[in-house]
């Protein structure tokens, strides 16, 4: 049986000198007068990087997601559309606005959600919906700008895990009225924690500014609060971290597509498995290289995982659906459009995320694909 050396973690991030010189000078200098030096650069540099007007640096991308949502005016009897595989952070701050989640099937191929059932499950109080751009994947964002066009309702893409992808020449994150990033340890650029909203929508973006520093005004300095509101904002370590990642931004994505690259290679020949998809007309940031078995395989992700980990190798299970977590066991008005055996979530029974980190090598990709081999043809 093949067995890692040294343990292969799922992710890894990338940092040079430069990353820890800037935290350091940021932990110098990053007070009083220029305590927002480094956030201004990092916003300035996300912004630019994904074809934006705005972007504003905050400690997470449920954060963002809530801001921009709360910015919108999603509040107690709204509803929001979102995917119904998706990690959880995607559809809580609906929740904790006091709306509704309404989930739909996602695309067998890319992962993302599907138009046709957006579509189906609007109503009278439909007043948003969340795409997600998952595993790097990018949603059909034209259908999607369509209906929210013709139906008069907000569009947000949760780009958390979508840095650097592109679709018809355009970047993720560039989509809807606003967008939310992910720049936890695991992503194509991290900042421990942390994340961004982007927008275009100069309003949005003057509300969002407001709401996320206890309802005042940026630049305030007499404490005039006219709204109880959030305390969302990043610390200037963490940005200096993050404007320093945004320098080797192109390096990063390359990266990442170069360990796609290694699997695909070495998988290629291996019947019954799926990897990420690249349709036409789109550029994909591969954040996580995932595997998707065919059913008749008889091995769904947690035994994958099992036989991964008894080969030293760490992995991570495909976002599962989120009707059927606990969390929404009690809720029937989210889960009411949701297909039970919808085709486009088999990954979600099916899927595993490979390591992808950074430190991955192409002799680990050996590994851990030569593991891969042994788990499906011999289930050990």
């Amino acid at each position: 049986m093949i067995v890692a050396e040294q343990r292969i973690p799922v992710a890894a991030p990338s940092i040079t000198d430069r990353e820890v010189a800037c935290v350091a000078d940021a932990a110098r200098t990053a007070w009083g007068p220029g305590h927002y030096a480094y956030n201004a650069k990092f916003e300035r540099a996300l912004a630019d990087y994904v074809g934006v007007k705005h972007a504003i640096s905050v400690p997470h991308a449920t954060a963002a997601l809530h801001l921009a949502l709360a910015a919108l005016g999603i509040g107690p009897g709204d509803e929001v559309i979102a995917p119904d595989v998706t990690w959880i952070a995607s559809v809580a701050p609906i929740v904790q606005l006091g709306a509704t989640p309404v989930l739909v099937d996602v695309d067998p191929v890319t992962w993302c959600i599907d138009p046709g059932a957006v579509e189906t499950a609007m109503g009278p109080r439909t007043k948003a919906v969340i795409g997600v751009d998952l595993y790097g994947s990018t949603c059909d964002w034209e259908r999607l700008e369509g209906v929210a066009a013709r139906r008069g309702i907000a569009l947000v893409e949760d780009a958390a895990e979508a840095l650097g992808s592109e679709r018809r020449g355009r970047r993720a994150g560039s989509f809807g009225r606003a967008s939310a990033f992910s720049f936890h340890g695991s992503k194509t650029v991290v900042t421990g924690e942390g994340g961004m909203l982007a927008t275009d929508d100069d309003v949005l973006f003057s509300r969002a500014q407001f709401l996320r520093d206890h309802g005042r005004a940026p630049g305030d300095r007499f404490f005039l609060n006219s709204e109880i509101a959030f305390k969302y904002k990043m610390s200037a370590l963490q940005a200096a971290l993050g404007a320093a990642q945004m320098e080797r931004i192109d390096e990063l994505v390359g990266m990442k597509r170069a360990i796609f690259g290694w699997y695909r290679e070495r998988l290629a020949d291996l019947d019954g498995i799926v990897l990420n998809a690249e349709p036409p007309d789109t550029f994909n940031s591969y954040w996580m290289t995932t595997v998707v078995l065919d059913p008749a395989l008889g091995l769904d992700k947690f035994a994958v995982m099992a036989g991964l980990d008894r080969r030293n190798i760490d992995s991570r299970p495909f976002f599962s659906r989120l009707s059927t977590l606990p969390a929404f066991a009690d809720r029937p008005e989210s889960t009411r459009f949701v297909t039970p055996r919808d085709k486009g979530a088999r990954a979600a029974e099916y899927g595993v995320n490979l390591p992808s980190g950074y430190d991955m090598t192409e002799a680990k990709a050996d590994v851990v694909c030569g593991a891969l081999r042994e788990i499906v043809f011999a289930r050990v």
